[in-house]
């Protein structure tokens, strides 16, 4: 670098380093005041005069808190960062003195003199010293694991001591003081030695640090050491041919064996062992891997319940548990006879009861297992919204657990147990995952004899497990999981059951729960019909529990405080007094004949019901007005029905009719109450066809089914609920749809009993039925 320039620099303050001569150095600079020197160097001879702080200013630099003596350097690159600060590189000229700091609003100059330097060939005590110097640094990078191999293989080849010295200062991680001194070191021979020193104390501190992290990691081993001394004490014992203590290792190898697991799971069990026997028992992995080991010896891999497939005993079973649900039983029974005949060869199935709720669902599937000698398991799927809760969590995470499947399965003991999933069609799903796409896997009989959880990481088989599925609605199950699975419906009990499985059931156990004797809690078949029929609106029988649980209570209260109760079979009159007034009202069936009165037969969740639909006919524009909370598709069987009469005018004598200038009204008592569903359809027909005509309809006539626009009659269902609703309200006359024929075949004697069924499949034969002859 020339020296005959006038000696005014820009000067840049750095911190926690020192630029020496002929060594090129990367320099990051944000301060205002320094990137100004920098631009004012770059517009005239890129030179620039670079000293050490002696103390970190934040904002600003004052000269006295700088090295007078520093390097004069020049740029060789300077680069705009993106955020804003400059990236310079420098190449060190030589020393030199700030004789005077001069500063101004933007940067702060420096007027130098050069300190020159002896140039002398370097004497044998020099050489010594470069050798020893080379010798130290090599030490040094050897035991500081932040400096580079390379570095010390880079000054290997330099022989002028100047270079050497400040190449070695440069590249070491001396304190700023001391490479400062180098710096500030004019004689090569004085340099040569202070660096020596220097390097040599250096070496001492980093050798006494590596000395203690040893020490420390040896202390941080103790454990593992520890452990490959008990390692040897059991070797000696065995030599001695003294007894000692299985290890842990061994007592889980020993019972993965008696567990009759399958050769592969077998193999990722000892390898489970080899690795648990590796970690130090206080680490956490140690904790991890036990707990997996545990999971997978404990499964009931090759136990099994024996199948008690004895039809008689079945039958007898299903008897006491549950009174009618003939279908149901019918069905087990059938499964049972398979079973029975087929062996390992029958073809796993899965059943799923819908039905309302309180039918039986639940205690169905208990029975079921107690006919066959099952373990039972009850997995509630209401709410459940992560999909680990089926396929387990991976062992990564924290507290991972298998899922509630393998969870059970481990808990009772067998690999053929009876699981009852309620509530199958409440399944949610968020972020977390699809719990009813991981079911698809479980209830498949083609995949689940090798389900894979996700913490056992094996597969389990599962074409063994009985798995019976229950839901409120079909319609609410994933269609891919419902074609899984064959559909059993329970359709609810009538009066007749319920007063039946009151008897037999629920009022033998109330009286057990409420500490009474039989004589105290008799209640004559009168009372139980007007508590079902007044009291209670149910598919089930949970209501009429309840019911007669608070009967029983006031009951036991009455003989609690009675010194001599009296006893006596509970009449109508005392169920009132006790219970209160009814809670429900029967629909009141008009006794004469009326225009535009139909009365019909719905299906609800409860059973079956009686409805009245009524029309009116007045002056206006031709608007049709629904009222009594009818839903959409009631509505379009009101539609259908009233573009039919108008369709067919001439027919029902209707030709001359004003249809623009009169509004029909239909109304639904009960408005409380929602009503929808097509079996509605030929009673709107009916209740119009009498409003428009002016002709009555016979009263003794309950009807149901739909109605398409041409006046045919389509099934129902319900037909079994609907026909007991009409026998129940003194109805005998009914009217259903041709095509529901056959169901009525399979009714009860006793449900058609005194009944007289009327079938149509078009609208006119309900018309001819129905509607009385006109004036």
């Amino acid at each position: 670098m020339e020296q005959n320039k006038p000696l005014i620099y820009p000067v840049i303050p750095v911190r926690d380093m020192i630029v020496f001569p002929g060594v090129v150095s990367p320099l990051f600079i944000s301060r205002p005041r320094s990137m100004r020197a920098v631009e004012e160097a770059s517009e005239h001879d890129r030179i620039v005069f670079i000293t050490a702080e002696k103390k970190p200013y934040p904002d600003t630099v004052q000269p006295e808190g700088l090295y007078k003596i520093g390097t004069v350097c020049k740029i060789l690159q300077n680069v705009r960062l993106p955020d804003g600060s400059l990236k310079v590189v420098v190449e060190g000229g030589y020393r030199a003195q700030a004789v005077r700091f001069a500063t101004n609003e933007s940067f702060m100059l420096a007027s130098v003199t050069p300190l020159e330097t002896e140039k002398c060939e370097p004497t044998l005590e020099m050489r010594a010293h470069m050798r020893s110097i080379l010798r130290e640094f090599e030490q040094n990078v050897h035991l500081d694991p932040k400096l580079p191999e390379e570095i010390a293989r880079s000054v290997r080849d330099i022989d002028v001591p100047d270079v050497l010295c400040d190449v070695v200062t440069s590249h070491s991680r001396l304190d700023i003081i001391e490479k400062q001194k180098i710096l500030e070191t004019a004689d090569t021979s004085d340099r040569l030695s202070l660096l020596l020193k220097m390097l040599i104390t250096e070496n001492e501190l980093l050798g006494l640090e590596r000395d203690l992290e040893d020490r420390v990691r040896s202390e941080i081993d103790k454990d593992q050491h520890n452990y490959y001394l008990r390692e040897q004490l059991k070797v000696i014992n065995e030599e001695l041919g003294e007894e000692s203590p299985a290890s842990e290792a061994e007592e889980l190898r020993a019972a993965a064996l008696a567990s009759g697991m399958p050769e592969t799971v077998m193999e990722r069990v000892n390898k489970e062992i080899s690795r648990f026997t590796k970690l130090a028992p206080v680490s956490p992995e140690a904790a991890v891997a036990r707990t997996y080991i545990e999971t997978l010896v404990e499964l009931p891999w090759n136990n099994s319940t024996e199948d008690c497939l004895d039809l008689a005993n079945a039958r007898k079973v299903l008897e006491e548990d549950h009174y009618g649900l003939e279908d149901v039983k019918k069905r087990i029974l059938e499964y049972l006879a398979v079973k029975k005949l087929a062996g390992k060869n029958m073809r796993a199935q899965v059943i799923c009861f819908v039905g309302p709720p309180g039918v039986g669902k639940t205690s169905l599937g208990r029975s079921i297992a107690r006919t066959m000698g099952r373990e039972f398991i009850n997995i509630s799927l209401g709410g459940m919204h992560d999909e680990a809760e089926i396929r387990g969590h991976r062992r990564t995470y924290v507290g991972a657990l298998p899922g509630r499947i393998i969870q059970k399965i481990k808990q009772c003991g067998s690999n053929n147990p009876l699981i009852l999933m309620d509530e199958i069609d409440k399944l949610g799903s968020d972020f977390r995952g699809d719990p009813s796409a991981a079911l698809l896997e479980v209830l498949d009989p083609e995949q689940n004899w090798h389900f894979t959880d996700n913490f056992l990481e094996v597969p389990f088989d599962l074409s063994k497990v009985m798995f019976i599925t229950t839901a409120n609605s079909a319609a609410t199950i994933p269609r891919p999981l419902l074609d899984r699975m064959e559909v059993i419906p329970l359709p609810g009990y009538v009066m007749e059951e319920k007063i039946k499985i009151a008897k037999r059931h629920l009022i033998p156990r109330i009286i057990k729960e409420h500490g009474l004797e039989k004589e105290d809690f008799v209640i004559s078949e009168a009372a139980l019909k007007d508590i079902v029929s007044s009291y209670t609106m149910e598919a089930g029988v949970r209501s009429l529990d309840r019911e007669l649980s608070k009967v029983a209570r006031k009951i036991a209260t009455e003989l609690a405080e009675a010194d001599a109760p009296e006893r006596g079979a509970l009449g109508k009159e005392r169920i009132k007094k006790i219970l209160g007034a009814p809670k429900l009202h029967n629909t009141k069936i008009p006794k004469e004949n009326a225009v535009g009165t139909a009365i019909g037969l719905a299906w609800t969740e409860a059973g079956g019901d009686v409805i009245l639909i009524e029309s009116a006919a007045m002056e206006g524009t031709g608007k049709v007005t629904y009222t009594g909370n009818l839903g959409d598709i009631m509505q379009e069987s009101a539609t259908t029905a009233l573009a039919y009469l108008k369709s067919h005018a001439s027919r029902y004598g209707l030709a001359d009719f004003e249809w623009g200038k009169k509004d029909i009204h239909i109304h639904v008592p009960a408005g409380a109450v929602p009503k929808d569903g097509p079996s509605a359809g030929i009673t709107l027909a009916l209740s119009l066809c009498s409003t428009l005509t002016g002709r009555e309809i016979d009263t003794k006539y309950a009807m149901t089914g739909e109605m398409t626009l041409h006046g045919s009659v389509l099934p129902i269902g319900g037909i079994r609920e609907k026909t007991l609703a009409a026998k129940r309200l003194g109805i005998k006359e009914i009217i259903l749809p041709e095509a529901n024929r056959p169901d009525t075949a399979e009714l009860s004697d006793w449900v058609l009993s005194g009944m007289k069924l009327h079938y149509v499949s078009n609208i006119t034969k309900v018309f001819e039925l129905a509607l009385r002859p006109g004036e």
